[in-house]
């Protein structure tokens, strides 16, 4: 079963079960995937749809960050519970050890020595393990291994 019917199966069991966080927050995932379809005028693949659900939790993140600095508890729990139900369709987060040994050995496997080749880790990184790991902290491993 692909993504989208996925989506579209949780949708309709979540609606009838009256979860309305859930069918709220999948309401919206398949509005932004009707508008990237038409704007691109084709079916999306579930790579692209992934990176819908990638920005929409980079979203509830960054509000919850916001809501927390603003003593927003009540705003903050909505993006809580919206990021759990978004968090649900993303690959697994991979631990910092995990994480680590990735690194090293795609560093061995391209054969970069220098921050100059840092660049091409970060590439190879972010197609292979999209989605399981914050960008931030990984560019900064990458730096720190490659120094």
């Amino acid at each position: 079963m692909g993504f989208l019917e996925q989506i579209e199966k949780d949708y309709l069991r979540a609606y009838k079960a009256k979860e309305t966080v859930t069918v709220s927050v999948l309401r919206h995932v398949k509005t932004s995937i009707k508008n990237r379809q038409v704007e691109l005028l084709r079916p999306l693949e579930d790579e692209e749809v992934l990176a819908i659900f990638l920005k929409e939790a980079k979203q509830r993140k960054e509000s919850i960050v916001q809501y927390v600095a603003a003593a927003r508890a009540d705003l903050q729990k909505i993006e809580e519970d919206e990021l759990i139900v978004l968090s649900s369709y993303l690959p697994k987060v991979l631990s910092e050890e995990e994480f680590e040994k990735v690194v090293v050995d795609t560093i061995t496997k391209l054969g970069a020595k220098t921050a100059a080749d840092m660049g091409a880790v970060m590439k190879e990184l972010t197609t292979a393990y999209k989605g399981q790991f914050d960008g931030k902290v990984a560019s900064d491993l990458v730096r720190k291994k490659l120094s």
